[in-house]
């Protein structure tokens, strides 16, 4: 990697308290939803963040932009630190780094035009100068995603799934951000539709030059889409790699099932690919378990692993572990 990638996360953390009581609420414990994670994306390129529902990933993405209040750690995007950042430097911030969310329909305002939504970004940062220039740019961002301008007086309810992701999409755009968050981008679309959703996304990033961090659980679709892949796992990052690198070999063992649940569409590769079932439930992140908190799950355990939590380092060029079983082999 590069000396100074566009985005440098640096343990970041985010919990969230647990109270009890409705008039006088009482701090009963926290959920530690990203606990300690660190990487870097090269500028142009895409990393994958997967994991279990509930994992992290969510949390991990609009942190990093501010949208939660961290609970520590720093980020830097284009040489920005994010949680430093204050007046003209976050709106700056703002402009370069956008997210687009998992609903379509629940991340658009209901009782505003398509005009409106696109045309927002615009007006808050001051990258039109007349309410025609903004009506023109936002037709430009439309013809860009794949929607006719003519329905740029539409309402959301109005478009399919398909056409709402892609007005999320525009929305993003408006304000020429260099880094985007996709917060499982296709997830709440018909499969029918996901493969036209990641095919405009990629288009977008060779002409813009954008780089993304994108969200998914669906593991055949990261491979497709992203650079590099880290696999999160009740809050950390458990491993952390090239796409290939990972998929062809990975270490840990809660990545090795992860992958060997992901469909195959040849029928012959699909019968030889032998399937890792894990036992028990995913821990609380309320109360994770001490040491590796895949420990209670994990069929390599070691006894260092129910006692002291492994450190994510590097085992081979371009891929790094965090297992003591791995490390102990």
């Amino acid at each position: 990697m590069n000396a100074t990638p566009l985005v440098f996360v640096q343990n970041l953390k985010k919990y969230f308290p647990v109270t009890r009581g409705v008039v006088f609420q009482r701090v009963i414990g926290q959920v530690r939803a990203v606990d300690d994670i660190s990487f870097a994306i090269e500028a142009g390129q895409t990393l994958g963040l997967v994991g279990e529902s509930g994992c992290g990933k969510t949390t991990a993405g609009r942190t990093l932009l501010a949208l939660y209040q961290p609970s520590g750690g720093r980020v830097w995007i284009d040489g920005h630190d994010v949680f430093a950042a204050r007046g003209a430097e976050l709106m700056a911030l703002r402009r370069k780094a956008q997210i687009i969310f998992q609903d379509p329909f629940a991340s658009l305002n209901p009782r505003w035009t398509v005009n409106a939504i696109i045309g927002e970004p615009l007006r808050v940062h001051g990258l039109s100068k007349t309410e025609r220039e903004r009506t023109e740019r936002v037709q430009q961002l439309m013809e860009l995603v794949g929607l006719s301008p003519r329905q740029i007086n539409r309402f959301p309810h109005e478009f399919s799934g398909g056409q709402r992701q892609r007005i999320g999409i525009a929305r993003a755009l408006a304000s020429d951000p260099k880094f985007i968050v996709c917060d499982e981008p296709i997830s709440a679309l018909d499969v029918s539709i996901q493969a036209q959703v990641v095919n405009l996304l990629e288009d977008l990033q060779d002409r813009l030059g954008l780089t993304y961090l994108f969200i998914a659980h669906d593991l055949s679709m990261v491979r497709h889409v992203c650079d590099d892949v880290a696999v999160m796992y009740l809050g950390k990052i458990v491993e952390m790699g090239s796409k290939d690198e990972l998929y062809e070999h990975p270490l840990h063992p809660y990545s090795q099932a992860l992958i060997s649940a992901a469909p195959v569409a040849d029928p012959h590769t699909a019968r030889r690919k032998k399937r890792i079932l894990l036992e028990g439930d995913v821990p609380s992140p309320l109360n994770p378990p001490a040491g590796c908190r895949f420990h209670p799950r994990c069929p390599l355990r070691l006894e260092r692993c129910t006692q002291e939590e492994p450190l994510l380092e590097q085992v081979a060029p371009d891929h790094h572990v965090a297992c003591w079983a791995v490390k102990a082999g």
